[in-house]
């Protein structure tokens, strides 16, 4: 792998000499870390749940909007901080959103009510835009070829892995042993880290000033995924029928029109129309949509499952994530080898597949289910995750110009975390009901299974027809 990790800085605004493969080898690390802590904040805090609930009060509505602000955040703001990384250069970029998110994490740590730390994860999540697409936009700027490329992306994505599968085990330790604030501080070293490993071996990418920040079209973002996410979430909560929850998702489609509307005009839109003419670039990035609904939807059910349904504490939750987490890591480190045997669209719509066929495995769950019974499913749903992540991530990125590779990043991970927030929201809310927690649970498997057939689907019909 060390021969993969040569920096190449073909794209640089300035010539200079080729970079040790150590200094590749250490700026890989950094962008690891930047996407590895934005990872570890999901599953750490659903591990969390009814710590927080117990100690500062609500119900499954106010723990919907602790995990959604942040990824409502994430998503609203991922496509502006793409594109400010392509306008002023990724590594400044990426940097202000690593100071950014760890001091977010200590105001997490110090949060005396609930409102307050909704308030904090929304600066994190806003944060954690930063991170992810400048990050991304580092890996392609040093890696010009496509199977280096594709490699590195798998070492990024697999230091996500170990976050998210560390992320439970070490919450619900540090919950038993301290409490749920200690969650947040754990960002603080991993920050600091990340910080200096970029300053130090990171080369900064090339500067495009004449890409604009679309203000009304990020304002336009914000108001219609928080719109939506807001009238899913008091769905559960007050009825689908309820006046405020209609106006909810009347507000969200029409500002979505209007959004659609000014990125069509804009002279430098926030999201480009005109990339989605490329046919694989629009499936894969609703690919990642369809994904994110599906895994981090379930996530958020499975921790409320394991706590409130079956009882475990917050550390024997940590450990039943373990598994199923565990398994993403070796998977996204084999997935380039697999994609460069078969081909990367049959590769991410056979790991589609794989995480539908253990979702509808998983319909047998009820009160009292034992974890045995249920943990090959658990694993199996997270092998397909790992399976189609690397080559989704890097057919997207070798579909557009190294100067769009910002915004690129940033569109599918804005896809992404929509689909996390409309997961969470929407199946937060089928089990939000009184005594409709298993019901709930059965129909969020069964959306699950058909979304990523969905996905695999639209990936294989759009190879087919591009062949």
């Amino acid at each position: 792998m060390r021969s993969a990790l040569l920096n190449l800085r073909s794209c640089a605004s300035e010539p200079s000499a080729q970079p040790s493969r150590r200094s590749g080898s250490l700026t890989l690390a950094a962008m690891s870390l930047g996407y590895a802590v934005v990872q570890l904040d999901i599953t750490i805090v659903n591990t969390a749940l009814a710590s927080i609930s117990a100690s500062l009060g609500g119900g499954v509505s106010e723990l919907q909007w602790v995990v959604s602000a942040y990824t409502i955040a994430f998503a609203a703001f991922i496509l502006t901080a793409g594109a400010l990384g392509d306008r002023i250069g990724a590594k400044r970029v990426f940097m202000a959103g690593f100071a950014i998110f760890t001091l977010a994490s200590l105001a997490c740590a110090a949060a005396p009510n609930a409102a307050c730390l909704i308030a904090a994860r929304c600066v994190q999540g806003f944060a954690a835009a930063i991170l992810v697409p400048n990050s991304l936009a580092l890996l392609n700027h040093a890696y010009a070829d496509e199977k280096a490329r594709g490699r590195a992306v798998g070492v990024w994505a697999a230091g996500a892995s170990v976050a998210l599968t560390a992320g439970p085990f070490v919450g619900g330790g540090l919950i038993a042993l301290v409490g749920w604030r200690a969650i947040f501080l754990v960002n603080l070293p991993i920050g600091l880290i990340g910080l200096w490993l970029t300053f130090r071996y990171a080369d900064e990418t090339t500067q495009h000033r004449q890409h604009e920040i679309d203000l009304p079209g990020q304002l336009a973002a914000i108001a219609a995924l928080g719109s939506l996410a807001g009238a899913l979430i008091g769905g559960g909560a007050l009825g689908f029928d309820n006046a405020f929850v209609i106006a909810g998702f009347v507000s969200a489609a029409v500002i979505g029109l209007l959004f659609v509307w000014r990125e069509a005009r804009a002279s430098q839109p926030m999201l480009p129309l005109s990339l989605f003419r490329h046919r694989m670039f629009a499936v894969t990035a609703l690919v990642g949509l369809l994904v994110n609904v599906a895994y981090y939807g379930l996530i958020f059910v499975l921790s409320l499952y394991f706590q409130e349904v079956n009882g475990f504490s917050p550390f024997a939750t940590g450990l039943a994530f373990v598994p199923m987490l565990g398994a993403v890591l070796p998977v996204n480190l084999l997935a380039p080898r697999v994609a460069e045997r078969i081909g990367a669209p049959a590769t991410i719509a056979a790991g589609a597949t794989l995480s539908a066929a253990g979702c509808l495995a998983l319909l047998g769950i009820a009160s009292g289910t034992s974890y045995l019974a249920m943990c090959l499913q658990l694993v199996v749903i997270s092998c397909g995750l790992g399976l189609l992540v690397p080559p989704l991530t890097s057919t997207l990125l070798g579909s557009v110009e190294k100067p769009r590779s910002g915004i690129a990043a940033g569109v599918l991970n804005a896809t992404r975390q929509t689909g996390s927030v409309l997961g969470v929201a929407l199946f937060g809310s089928l089990v939000a009901g009184r005594g409709a927690f298993i019901a709930g649970a059965h129909a969020s498997l069964m959306i699950s299974a058909a979304v990523l057939l969905g996905a695999a689907a639209a990936i294989w019909l759009a190879a087919r027809s591009t062949s």
